[in-house]
Parts: C-alpha cells; structure tokens; sequence
C-alpha cells in the first residue's frame, strides 16, 4: 500500500461515515456545478463524498487495485496532484448537467484507471475475478460508456460526465507531466567523465538496496530488468526514464 493511496482510502472511509452521521455534509460540500462561483471548495469536497456503502465501496476498490502501480510509477507527490486534477476535471465537465448535485471520487478513480492504462496498457484486468481484459481495452470501454450514456441523457443517478472529465483531465495531465520531464532531460548539463562514473557507481549501489519485496509484482520485474541491463552494459546503458524509475522505487527519487 502507498502512501497516498492508503491516506485518500482512510480519508473517504472517515468522510463517508461523517456523511451518515451528519447528513447535512452532503448538502453543505456536494459540487451543484453552476454554484461552483459561490461554493469553490465542492470542487475538491464532492470527490470525498459519496452516495451510499456501494458507491463508496466501487470507488475504494478501484484506487485499492490501480492506484499503488501508479503512485509508485509518478511518485507520491505527483500522484496525489494527478488525482485531484482528475476530479476536478471531473467537476468542470460536470456542467453539462449545471443544476445536478454531483457526490463522489469516480471522476478521480476513472482518470487513475486510464493512468494505469497509459502504462500497462497489455496488462489484464480480471472482471469479477473471471473475465480477462486488457487495462487499455477497459479504459477504450470507460471512455465510449461515459459518452454514450451522458449524451444519450441516461436517466440512471451516475454522472457520466464527472466520469468523462476525469478520463479527459487525466490523460492531459500525463501528456503535460511527460513533456515537462522530457523538456528537463534536455536541458540537464553533461557531466565530466570521472565525476560520471562515480556518480553511475553510486546510483547502481542505491538500485542494488532497492526493497524488492515490498514492491508490488510488475514493479519488481520491472526493476530486476533494469538492473540487469545496468549490471551488463553499465549504468549509463539506461535511458533517462528507467533511471528516473529506479530512483523512485529507492525512494530518493
């Protein structure tokens, strides 16, 4: 379990029993899109919220299975940022139904899943534990049932368009994080030789001291082929995004 995943899993658990106990909460910091101007903080609040133990159960279930994978990949820092910019995208895309009280992480949760997607995209999904899907198919599916139902106007209580915005806002935030770290990579300065080596000697010894077994299955994998290809061609054998990789799974990243 990561940190920000285990910290947002707690906070919606408290906040849903909160929200049983004092069922003004609702009122008081559920997101009505066209009151947002009066109301900013249901921008953050309403994802927090959530309708019923179901509700609330579905959304925990899917931050439990895909949120860990991604924060380990983005880091803990930018994975929380990334979590909030999808549900408040979630909340923006919400005012195609202005006058709706919109409650609930699904905005978020939707825009982890196709974070998880982006990077495992082959990687299969068991519905109810039986029936293989791929991550990149079930996110193609998200994307395709939250249009449909929001422009056909289905009349079900889901808010379709809090699940597309969340879809939309985190594929953009991914889009712009990579080109940022990608415009950083360019601009770093080139190192000299001996200062090189020493530095690459230091960096395989932290990856060495990496704690595997703490590592969820597909990130140990991962890190055991890095290391491997470090071993036999050198540090310098791997490119920019693998050592970021590395660093972050020995936490000094």
């Amino acid at each position: 379990m990561t940190p920000w995943v285990q910290r947002l899993l707690l906070a919606n658990v408290v906040v849903f029993l909160f929200s049983r106990l004092f069922p003004a909460l609702i009122a008081d910091f559920g997101l009505v899109p066209l009151g947002i101007p009066y109301r900013p903080w249901t921008l953050i609040s309403y994802m927090f919220l959530h309708g019923g133990f179901t509700h609330l159960l579905f959304n925990m279930l899917m931050l439990f299975f895909f949120g860990p994978r991604l924060e380990e990949r983005l880091g803990s820092r930018t994975f929380i940022w990334f979590y909030l910019a999808c549900g408040v995208g979630g909340a923006i895309l919400s005012f195609a139904t202005p006058y709706a009280m919109i409650v609930g992480a699904s905005g978020a949760i939707f825009g982890v899943v196709v974070g998880f997607a982006r990077y495992w995209p082959r990687e299969n999904i068991y519905i109810w534990g039986v029936l293989p899907i791929q991550a990149r198919v079930l996110a193609i599916f998200m994307v395709v049932s939250s249009l449909w139902a929001g422009f056909a106007g289905a009349s079900d209580g889901i808010a379709h368009f809090a699940h597309l915005g969340g879809l939309v806002a985190g594929w953009i935030f991914l889009r712009v994080w990579e080109r940022r770290r990608q415009r950083r990579v360019v601009k770093r300065p080139a190192r000299p030789r001996k200062v090189s080596v020493l530095v690459d000697l230091e960096a395989l010894e932290r990856w060495k001291s990496i704690p595997r077994e703490q590592l969820h299955e597909i990130n140990r994998e991962e890190v055991d082929k890095l290391l491997r290809k470090a071993n036999q061609s050198g540090a310098r054998s791997l490119t920019n995004d693998e050592r970021d990789f590395l660093d972050r799974m020995s936490g000094s990243g």
